[in-house]
């Protein structure tokens, strides 16, 4: 076993073991229930839908009552007076309008919500992946510091056995000084990748599960950048928010051009008047039924006016669903290819590894026959590290890229985390993934 092996099973063996590792569904949870921007959706809707009730409550009947209680100074005499009003619009095209808008921009609520949990899917796996990414960079760099250690014990021993020169003790050390270093960005680099997924679900993340050696390795299906993106027009949930939007804006140009219609509606009034100051037969109940036909004629060009800014507010929705209609385009074209590359990268990057791995042995080998340097050895080591972890980000980025892609194309949920959390090896993440 190769001395970065060891050290990485060192390293990994001192740190602190937990009772149970935390999955990408179990974090999932914690965030869909904390989440504070899934949160904010969610009101923004229920505040929507209530603005699309009250609309349909204009149209419905209004009935309201009153009571007058009335007392005159010159007599003493008093009077009660019992009014109600009952109405009902027949005929009101900027009302129905109005309706029609808000139930739309109640729709477009409700998929933004959807929007807003796929994007908390995406959100969670990204920062997830973001602490085991950084917590591998650290592995890997509190083991490449053992190992130069170890190198540089090793210089020392043979300097001291006169095998060997100062120069291999001092390179040695400069390197071990270096990966110090390395080791301590390491640590603030993962610090901050799990207050990122704090941030998400309102606490701190303990141990995580680690990616499985071994992923899939199948491209995008269907394996066809074009169909993803026409998917993607269909069914993305914020391009769906966006058209519900212009439609809303469309219906409210309606309502206000309607505004120059005229409304009729019907009214029930009952009145009933009592007390010493009333005179008898005025004390009955007396209802009047009416039809009300109210006919706009001027209102110094508020409706005009309310009208060109309902269309200057349509214009303005129709200009934002084309900007969210090519940046989808984009992305999920981009994610595309992403998938792709990271898959080849997957495959070169362990490639790179085992590649490393020989001639890390093959070095170590050389140095003991003389025919390699300690500047030889210590290259080696460093290489191995960095295939190591190129690796490590090529898996990450791979089920990322598929993630998002999925996102794009509306159909991240739970179930596609399920499934990725099916990659994850069982209990405390492994300090030397590779087999």
């Amino acid at each position: 076993m190769s001395a970065l092996a060891v050290a990485l099973l060192c390293v990994g063996c001192c740190l602190p073991a937990a009772a149970r590792a935390e999955d990408l569904l179990e974090i999932y949870d914690l965030a869909r229930r904390n989440d504070p921007v899934l949160a904010m959706a969610r009101a923004v809707q229920g505040g929507q839908t209530e603005v699309a009730r009250q609309a349909r409550a204009a149209l419905l009947p209004q009935w309201s009552a009153q009571y007058a209680e009335l007392r005159y100074q010159a007599d003493g005499s008093r009077e009660h007076q019992l009014t109600h009003s009952l109405s009902q619009v027949l005929l009101d095209l900027g009302k129905l309008r109005t309706w029609d808008a808000a139930q739309s921009s109640a729709s477009a609520e409700e998929a933004r919500v959807q929007a807003a949990q796929a994007d908390l899917c995406a959100r969670v796996a990204t920062a997830y992946f973001g602490v085991l990414t950084a917590q591998a960079s650290l592995t890997t760099t509190q083991a490449l510091e053992a190992a130069y250690r170890q190198q540089v014990d090793q210089a020392q021993a043979r300097f001291d056995a006169k095998l060997s020169a100062a120069q291999d003790v001092e390179q040695a050390r400069a390197y071990y000084e270096l990966a110090r270093v390395s080791t301590a960005q390491a640590q603030e680099t993962l610090a901050d990748a799990r207050q990122a997924l704090a941030q998400i679900t309102g606490q701190m993340p303990g141990t995580l599960r680690t990616l499985a050696p071994d992923l899939p390795m199948a491209p995008p299906d269907p394996a066809d950048a074009q169909a993803w993106v026409s998917q993607a027009l269909q069914d993305n949930p914020g391009l769906r928010a966006g058209a519900l939007d212009l439609t809303a804006s469309e219906q409210r140009v309606a309502a206000a051009g309607a505004a120059h219609w005229p409304t009729l509606s019907m009214g029930l009034d009952g009145e009933r008047r009592a007390g010493t100051a009333v005179a008898a037969p005025d004390g009955r109940y007396t209802t009047t039924v009416g039809l009300r036909l109210t006919i706009p004629l001027f209102a110094g060009g508020a409706i005009e006016s309310q009208k060109r800014q309902a269309v200057y507010q349509r214009e303005h929705q129709k200009d934002d669903l084309e900007a969210a209609r090519r940046t989808v385009i984009r992305s999920t074209q981009g994610y595309y290819q992403a998938v792709l590359s990271s898959l080849s990268q997957m495959r070169t990057t362990r490639a790179a590894v085992d590649a490393a791995e020989k001639a890390l042995a093959s070095t170590r080998s050389g140095l003991e026959l003389g025919a390699r340097s300690m500047t030889d050895l210590l290259l080696a080591i460093q290489t191995q590290s960095n295939a190591r972890s190129a690796w490590e980000q090529a898996r990450h980025r791979h089920v990322l890229a598929k993630l998002l892609l999925q996102q794009a194309a509306g159909r991240l949920g739970e179930p596609q985390l399920a499934a990725v959390n099916l990659l994850l090896l069982p209990g405390t993440p492994d300090a030397d993934p590779l087999p």
